[in-house]
This record gives structure tokens, C-alpha cells and sequence, in this order.
């Protein structure tokens, strides 16, 4: 699904360079569940940027679903951005000023559907996620672990082959950062959607099956969760 060989990151630092990441080689299945983990300034939320269009590595080459992603034009950068990958940030990134039901069809926009099947698929959302009570709300009005929730409606809602989630519970109490987390684990499971998530929590990991660890922008460790946890 997704390939990456000798991605590359820096930016200029006056005459010199200040590197990001460093060479890294990285193959995530279709299916898969990976957490991407490592301290403040490895290079865990540019990794995921580059691999959800947001960001150009420096260098290297990126395959999504087997088509070198470096050949495409900037606007099939944006369709695929925009049809196959699904974001969920820590600061929810909802929309103040549009209702959670326009939150929802907002990407649907983008796609050009139709006014009929915009209202199925939020419909869906609404039902699937058990938030159709606040459908009418403005995030303000909703909790943070609500708000999230609807984030990741939102990131569902365009049917993406990938989920990226970038500290997904950051903000969250315990309870919510488990409702979330069951929400993305059945999400992986029952639905088949490949996710790769960014978090500093181990607990958070073990909803996924495989862990890659950053340091200093390099690739340190790259194990199952299930090895770790029969070891540990």
C-alpha cells in the first residue's frame, strides 16, 4: 500500500542543511495498523505528512498502491489526497463556523458528489458514530472526545483506503482516548482500512499490530506489538 525508499527530509539552516528524516526505507501493507513512535523532534509527524501528500521529501520515492507518487502532476497529488487518504489531527481541525453536519460533507464537496448522496454518506456517519443528536451542533458545543470523534467520521466519511492519525488522543481523557482507539482498532479490523498513527503512548500502540520507532530522523526499531508484548 504504502512504500518508501530512502525518504529524505531536510530544510536549509542558512549554508547548511537541518535534517528531518534520513533514509527511510518503509513498507506498510494494505490491512495493516502501524504506530509510528519516537521523542519530540524524531520526525514522526513530517514522516506522516509526506505520506499523506502534505509535505515533498527531499529526496527518496514514494509508492501508493504501486504508482510512484513523485511522477504525478500536483493535481493528481490532490485526488489522491483528497479520494484515498483520510486525516485525523490532534486539534481535530473541525471547522468552527459549520455545523457537524457540514464538518461532514465538507470533503464531500471536494469529491464533486452528488447533493443525494452527500446526505446518505453523512447520514451513515451520523448513525455509524452515534452522533446524529448532535448533527446541528458547532464543535464548540461538542467535548473534545466528540469533536474527535466527528474527526474521524470526517476522515471515514470519503471511503480512504488509508487513515492517517496524527496524536489522535493528544487532547483526550483516558476514557475518550479509548473510545477513539477502539473506534480506529474496529475500524482496521472489521472494515479493512490501513492505519498508521503518530503517538508518544505505548498503550496507544497496542491497538495496532506493529510499532516503527524514530530517532534523530532515522529508522531505530521496527517490531510486531504482539512479539513485544509475548517478550515483555
Amino acid at each position: 500500500m504504502i512504500e518508501l525508499e530512502s525518504i529524505t527530509k531536510w530544510y536549509r539552516n542558512g549554508r547548511s542543511r537541518a535534517f528531518v528524516l534520513r533514509q527511510i526505507d518503509l513498507t506498510i501493507d494494505e490491512g495493516a495498523f502501524v504506530t509510528v513512535m519516537g521523542p519530540s523532534g524524531a520526525g514522526k509527524s513530517t514522516l506522516l505528512h509526506i505520506m499523506g501528500l502534505l509535505e515533498e521529501p527531499s529526496k527518496g520515492s514514494y509508492r501508493f498502491a504501486g504508482t510512484p507518487v513523485d511522477a504525478m502532476r500536483a493535481d493528481q497529488k490532490t485526488v489522491l489526497h483528497r479520494t484515498q487518504i483520510g486525516f485525523v489531527f490532534q486539534a481535530y481541525h473541525l471547522i468552527d463556523d459549520l455545523t457537524v453536519y457540514e464538518n461532514l460533507e465538507t470533503p464531500l464537496l471536494y469529491q464533486g458528489l452528488s447533493r443525494s448522496e452527500r446526505k446518505s454518506r453523512v447520514a451513515d456517519m451520523l448513525d455509524r458514530f452515534n452522533i446524529v443528536a448532535k448533527k446541528n451542533l458547532f464543535p464548540h458545543q461538542l467535548s473534545g472526545g466528540q469533536q474527535q470523534l466527528v474527526g474521524v467520521a470526517r476522515a471515514l466519511i470519503i471511503e480512504p483506503r488509508v487513515i492517517l492519525a496524527d496524536e489522535p488522543t493528544g487532547n483526550l481523557q483516558s476514557q475518550q482516548s479509548e473510545a477513539i482507539m477502539e473506534t480506529l482498532q474496529r475500524l482496521n479490523r472489521e472494515d479493512g482500512v490501513t492505519i498508521v498513527q503518530v503517538t508518544h503512548s505505548e498503550k496507544q500502540a497496542q491497538y495496532g499490530d506493529r510499532v516503527v520507532e524514530l530517532s534523530d530522523g532515522w529508522i531505530d526499531a521496527d517490531y510486531s506489538v504482539q512479539l513485544a508484548m509475548s517478550t515483555g
